[in-house]
């Protein structure tokens, strides 16, 4: 089953959230960033597959278990980065050669 845009976003401000709830927690919340962050990356990894996603995955984990990184919106920036400024590679295609029929 497919993922759609807007439902990997509504996921991703989420998760984002609870990231950032964390960090409010006095005393508490770095303990609970140590459960948090493998967690959060397995939903990456989950949430975007290949290697954009085991890259997003990582820089999640450690931005999820330094700490005062908790501001920092990956999933948020992902989606964005997936579904915005990411280009498709055109280095790679091959031009398509057409004949005319005279």
């Amino acid at each position: 089953m497919q993922t759609s845009k807007s439902s990997l976003l509504r996921k991703g401000i989420i998760f984002d959230a609870i990231g950032m709830a964390t960090s409010f927690i006095p005393l508490i919340g770095p303990f609970l960033d140590i459960i948090w962050a493998p967690y959060a990356s397995k939903q990456m990894t989950e949430m975007y597959k290949g290697k954009d996603g085991k890259i997003a995955s990582v820089i999640v984990f450690i931005e999820e278990i330094l700490p005062f990184t908790d501001v920092v919106p990956t999933f948020t920036l992902m989606w964005f980065y997936t579904f915005v400024w990411k280009k498709e590679n055109t280095d790679d295609m091959q031009p398509i050669e057409v004949e005319v029929m005279d």
